[in-house]
């Protein structure tokens, strides 16, 4: 199929390369943002590798498509689903942006790579101690995300980083492990990798509050982003005009956060010691800016009333990380209760990223409903709520019990 840069035509399964392209997406967000937090010339170079391997999906993927259109009917289907690739690999040149931050020396305040760690979930790089329960145990038996909410995302070993393990992946002594997840799971997980207790990074004082805006900015705009993306795929999952309208508020948010951003950047540059630090902040700005722009793209179909094509909805479903639907009925125990004190996270790993409330009343009068966007823990549930929630499969299935019980 690939000799050499060329990419030849072979019979391939589109559901299977829209799903690779949506994991390797995610990947490429998460790996990215890593190198910058940790200044890992490895990791960003990784993060390119996986960009050229996003090249060559997207090919397959638009090849396989364009011989699959043979009619007006089929290019109306099959038209969101280029829109979909399209969008994946925006993301993926975004991501390789991001990570040129670290392989061409830009600058970056120290503030900046300060707050990275706590932006939306914690991110840590923890090394396997003999001593630790981790050790010689595969990630599928320690179930760390459903458990804990913690997700190993890369592994160092002996040089060579493995992206994105899987169940079967055993843990070894002398691992380079990346996990994210919230700060209670990360504390845990790193304490059980490393035998140490996790300290979160301190962020330097400043006494220039236009450079603090700027990266608080910044972090909102990658916490938004990353939600964008996951709502879009929901909307095409669920074929939900609602999410997808979420989407586009999300997009125009980070826009006006983008500007806002500019403005407190060019402030700050006149009171910093080397104005040229401010480089890094201003690439960061701009490729997670593209990122909330590709997740416009992902829903754009169901936008624009052309629908979910089948396949798309089957490659979400068949992702490493799924997307659920699960409604909470009057005899469910979190009916009444919020995500925190249900402690919804910590009991399946499964992380709600919007809850439709059904049985508002519009101004005119009629019953409507309304979507509460990245929900925190003192969200509370009612009955009728349709909870959307990411994670892995098992976390999934507990979600759905823990719905359903009372």
């Amino acid at each position: 199929m690939v000799a050499g840069d060329d990419v030849t035509y072979e019979p391939v399964s589109v559901k299977e390369l829209l799903a690779e392209m949506k994991d390797t997406a995610e990947l490429l967000i998460d790996l990215s943002y890593s190198a910058v937090l940790l200044g890992s010339d490895e990791v960003a170079a990784e993060v390119v590798e996986l960009e050229e391997r996003m090249d060559v999906l997207q090919l397959q993927a638009r090849m396989s498509l364009l011989m699959a259109s043979r009619s007006t009917e089929d290019a109306e289907a099959l038209a969101p689903v280029l829109g979909v690739v399209g969008a994946a690999e925006k993301i993926s040149d975004a991501a390789g942006d991001i990570a040129k931050v670290v392989l061409e020396d830009i600058n970056l305040p120290e503030a900046m790579r300060a707050a990275l760690p706590e932006a939306v979930e914690t991110l840590v790089r923890a090394e396997i101690d003999p001593g630790s329960r981790l050790a010689g145990t595969d990630l599928g038996t320690l179930n760390l995300e459903t458990e804990t909410g913690v997700r190993a995302i890369a592994i160092r070993r002996q040089g060579d980083w493995l992206l994105n393990p899987t169940a079967e992946t055993v843990v070894q002594v002398g691992d380079i492990a990346l996990f994210r997840g919230p700060l209670a799971g990360v504390s845990t997980v790193y304490e059980d990798a490393t035998g140490d207790s996790y300290t979160p990074p301190e962020p330097p004082e400043s006494s220039i509050g236009d450079l603090e805006r700027a990266v608080d900015s910044i972090v909102l705009m990658k916490n938004m982003s990353e939600l964008a993306v996951d709502l879009a795929y929901g909307s095409v999952l669920f074929d939900s005009d609602d999410l997808a309208a979420e989407v586009m508020e999300i997009e125009a948010e980070v826009d006006a956060l983008q500007s806002r951003f500019e403005a407190w950047t060019l402030r700050a540059a006149s009171r910093v010691d080397d104005p040229i630090s401010l480089r890094g902040m201003v690439h960061l700005a701009q490729s997670t800016e593209v990122i909330s722009d590709a997740a416009v793209e992902i829903s754009e179909g169901v936008l624009r009333g052309l629908g979910t094509h089948p396949v798309v909805a089957e490659a979400v479903k068949e992702s490493d990380e799924v997307l659920i639907r699960a409604v909470v009925e009057s005899d469910s125990r979190l009916a009444g209760t919020t995500l925190g004190g249900m402690e919804v996270k910590t009991q399946t790993g499964m992380r709600v990223i919007a809850i439709r409330r059904t049985g508002e009343t519009t101004a005119d009068g009629r019953e409507g409903s309304d979507w509460v966007v990245s929900p925190g823990p003192e969200t509370e549930l009612r009955v009728g709520d349709v909870l959307i929630a990411k994670g892995t499969r098992t976390g999934s299935e507990r979600l759905v019990d823990l719905v359903q019980s009372s």
